[in-house]
């Protein structure tokens, strides 16, 4: 194994542990144990884990798309894998009240199918 293929082992073993300390945070909640010192830890460590998954998957973009290299970096099926789960979760954790409630065009579109005022149309 090469760095590379460690940098991907590292990043997918990440992801593993986000999902670990998420299920585990979730039972806490549900079993009305969320403010003890576990469910924060939890929270401190999964949040941390959040951010380095976001910093591998940038740098791993930024290696693999690099046009400045001469030479293409083949990818692989974990790599494949990596990028379309990255894809998948940002779209997921995007905040999307932020897009609806301040688009314009989705205003005018919801006057036009619903009851619902156009604020701020021009």
């Amino acid at each position: 194994m090469n760095l590379y293929d460690y940098f991907i082992s590292y990043i997918i073993l990440n992801k593993l542990i986000i999902v670990l300390f998420g299920i585990w945070h979730y039972y806490l909640v549900k079993t009305n144990k969320e403010g003890t010192k576990l469910a924060n830890f939890l929270v401190y460590w999964k949040e941390r884990c959040e951010f380095m998954f976001i910093i591998s998957m940038a740098l791993l973009c930024i290696h693999l798309f690099n046009p400045f290299l001469d030479r293409r970096i083949p990818i692989n099926h974990e790599t494949q894998i990596l990028l379309f789960a990255f894809g998948i979760i940002i779209l997921i954790t995007s905040d999307w009240n932020i897009f609806f409630n301040e688009s314009r065009w989705l205003s005018i579109l919801q006057y036009f199918i619903s009851n619902k005022k156009i604020s701020n149309l021009y």
